[in-house]
């Protein structure tokens, strides 16, 4: 544990955020952390009561930091250094299940082919 401030990317790499830490920092590079307000670099320091915003996987993560963990911890554990303020996930859409299509519908097969070509001459 820290005293003062933990880089953003190890913080958000032991909170569980991302998988590891480079994919973290590439985050931060990227533009897809803030922290209060403002866009973060991996090396901005975070302190008890930031808030954290992350854009992780499809979904935005709004964060306050309530402890400060510099190593991976289990996920019991890692929960308790944050408080979630993020949005709920938008509904999941319908997707329409995948019509079967009747056997020589649509493109016709090998021998389908061979036919026409006999039909048309050139078989």
């Amino acid at each position: 544990m820290a005293g003062g401030g933990v880089r953003v990317d190890s913080w958000l790499w032991a909170v569980r955020m991302f998988k590891s830490r480079s994919a973290s920092a590439t985050a931060c590079r990227g533009g897809h952390v803030e922290v209060d307000g403002e866009r973060a670099k991996p090396s901005t320091t975070v302190g008890i009561g930031s808030t954290v915003e992350a854009r992780v996987g499809d979904r935005v993560r709004v964060l306050e930091v309530t402890g400060l963990i510099v190593k991976r911890v289990g996920a019991p554990e890692a929960q308790r250094q944050y408080v979630d303020h993020s949005p709920p996930p938008p509904p999941r859409e319908y997707v329409a299940p995948v019509v079967q299509r009747d056997r020589g519908a649509g493109r016709p097969t090998k021998r389908e082919r061979r036919q026409i070509d006999q039909l048309r001459g050139r078989g």
